[in-house]
This record gives C-alpha cells, structure tokens and sequence, in this order.
C-alpha cells in the first residue's frame, strides 16, 4: 500500500468513512489527483463504477453516464482531495528526480511550464524537451521546432502518446529520444474507427446509442455534451467530433 503522512492516513480515514469507500479506493483516488496535478485525475476504481475521468471545474465521467448521482459523489471526492493536496503533505516527501516524486524527471531539465498525468503515464513539458514517465521509466525527448500546447494518451490498452502543436496532431514516437527507452508507437489514430471496432473500451461505450430504440432529443443533446468533454480533453481530434455531432443532430 502506498506510504502516507500521518495527516494523509487521517484524511484517507475520513474519506473513506463519510464516502463509504474503502481505503484502497480512497487512496486510488488521491493518487489519480495527485497526478493529475490536483486539478484532473483519470481513474479505475470499481468501487466509483469503473473507469472515469474528472477535471476540476465541473467535468465528471464515469462508465455508467447517466448515474449522477455517482458523478456527483466522484466529483465531490476528488474535490475535497484537490483541495487537501494544497493543504497538507499526504505523502512522506521523496528526493527530486525519483518516480515517488512530484518532481519525477531528470532534475537537469528544471521547472516545467505544463505538466500531467494519464491513466498510467505522467508528462512534463520543458523548453526543447518532453519527459515522460511510464511504468516507472523515464524517457526525454527532443521537442524540436514544436510549440506543444497539450499531450493525449490513446484510449484503451494503447499507451502511446500525441501532442498537439502549430503542425498539428504528432505522435511522441517520431521525436528524437535524448534518453531512456522510449513510448510505443501509436497503434490506433483513428478515434472514430476505434469507437465502431472497440466497443470493450468503456470511453467510446460511453457514446454507443442503441438505435434500435427510439431516442429522444434530451438524449441526443446529453450525447452531444459529451463528446463536447472528449473534446475537450483531446481524446477527440476537431474533424471526429464535429463528424460525430453532425451525424447525432441529424436524429433530432
């Protein structure tokens, strides 16, 4: 179990008592938040229904979309740890440059000027450089020319990385390596294709409309606002979001 300070047991301990969470799914969640900086966690807990996203601000995902009640006990929770990540040290604090660190990259590299966390993959973007962390490895790239203003990961079991700059959409896996192993390559580009192939992925199940049922406008509209939030957190590309909004409006 991971280590905690001892205000980082008692919060653990409160959470899970008011949430009627266990401990492990408590601490699964803080560790998703911590990651994500405190503002954003990708999540797996089947205790909160499974795989789910939150940003802070008022976006929430969870496998079952249309339990808000569930939306709004994940949203709560990782709220109230967002909050206490600022407050208090909940884990015992580990030498810069160490995987147990916030400060996780080559300590050469200095401050980033953006940093984050998906599902098992952490990133950090510095001038001319992107540091990324996978199962505990640590790769550096050089950026080039790139003016990298996000990084998405591929849904599903697919752990490769893309970013976004002034030329578009680009894998990690075509910048040069400055050290370390490096990421997989991309094996699936095409959100939509893997939405129609890949229904075991809960994100693209998230949007399956059962068409042999009559569907009513507020559903449509609810389908929309969520691939609004994909969107959004880059999981879909400009051209696969305005295609899939179309073809739903054009049930209404």
């Amino acid at each position: 179990m991971q280590k905690l300070t001892t205000e980082g047991q008692n919060l653990v301990n409160d959470l899970s008592s008011r949430y009627n969470l266990s401990a492990d799914a408590v601490i699964h969640m803080i560790i998703a938040v911590n990651n994500g900086g405190g503002t954003m966690a990708q999540f797996n807990s089947p205790e909160l229904g499974g795989g789910g996203q939150w940003m802070q601000g008022g976006m929430t995902m969870v496998g079952d979309m249309f339990n808000y009640g569930l939306k709004n006990t994940v949203n709560n929770l990782c709220s109230e740890i967002s909050n206490a990540i600022s407050r208090i040290q909940i884990f015992p604090k580990a030498p810069a440059g160490t995987r147990e660190s916030n400060q996780w990259w080559p300590t050469d590299l200095g401050v980033p000027f953006s940093s984050g966390a998906q599902n098992n993959i952490r990133y950090a973007v510095f001038p001319h450089r992107l540091a990324v962390e996978l199962n505990g490895q640590v790769t550096v790239y050089d950026t080039l020319d790139h003016n990298i203003g996000g990084v998405s990961q591929q849904q599903g079991g697919d752990t490769s990385l893309t970013f976004s700059s002034q030329y578009g959409t680009i894998s990690v896996a075509t910048l040069p390596i400055v050290s370390g192993q490096g990421t997989p390559p991309p094996q699936q580009t095409n959100f939509a294709e893997s939405y129609q192939n890949n229904y075991s992925n809960p994100v693209p199940m998230m949007l399956e409309v059962n068409t042999q049922q009559s569907e009513s406008a507020n559903t449509i509209i609810e389908l929309i606002e969520k691939l609004s939030q994909l969107h959004a957190v880059g999981v879909l590309t400009d051209n696969e979001f305005n295609s899939k909004k179309s073809e739903l409006l054009s049930r209404l």
